[in-house]
């Protein structure tokens, strides 16, 4: 009986020694889907630049600039009497509200409320994580995104359809400085 058991025993051991067995994807990724799913971006990125371009010509009210990430940005309220920008570790208090490119509102500032954002952490959508740095305390912008800069290929699961080019009016409220222990 002895026997038995521990002749069981090395036999459970030595199947359950076997190397796993690597599974094999359920969808495998062409390169040509890979390839077709980029040049339709990047179809979609002219498509909205020319329209913002568009929008931006067609606007003789407002002095647009762009900006280093593809976005473009008008000032509502500018103040030069402050030099500091937002920097790196640094907690902005802000507000912002989110708008089809013919100004109707998706959320207001009010839905959305006041933030506190500390810079460079993605607590916000990637093209306001990105701009609002540009913006000095008592400064308000309005932003206007390409979709990939917005909220992409998904949406946000609510109000804004995929694929969606955004505008943004951002008020920086406060800024409040990290402190260093030197």
């Amino acid at each position: 009986m002895k026997y038995l058991f521990y002749l069981s025993a090395f036999f459970l051991l030595f199947i359950s020694c076997e190397e796993p067995i690597a599974r094999r994807p359920v969808r495998v990724s062409s390169p040509k889907l890979i390839k077709s799913t980029v040049e339709r971006n990047k179809d979609l990125l002219a498509l909205e630049e020319k329209i913002i371009n568009g929008l931006v010509k067609k606007d003789t009210i407002h002095t647009y600039e762009p900006t280093t990430t593809g976005s473009w940005f008008y000032y509502e309220t500018k103040n030069d009497s402050l030099p500091y920008l937002p920097q790196e570790e640094d907690v902005v208090t802000l507000t912002y509200n989110i708008m089809t490119l013919t100004n109707d509102t998706i959320y207001s500032a009010k839905e959305i409320g006041v933030q506190h954002i500390k810079v460079n952490k993605p607590s916000l959508f990637k093209g306001l994580r990105k701009t609002f740095t540009l913006l000095r305390e008592n400064e308000k912008a309005t932003f206007i995104f390409p979709s990939s800069l917005a909220f992409g290929y998904h949406g946000d699961d609510n109000k804004i359809n995929p694929n969606t080019p955004i505008k943004s009016s951002v008020e920086i409220i406060k800024i409040d400085k990290f402190k260093t222990n030197k």
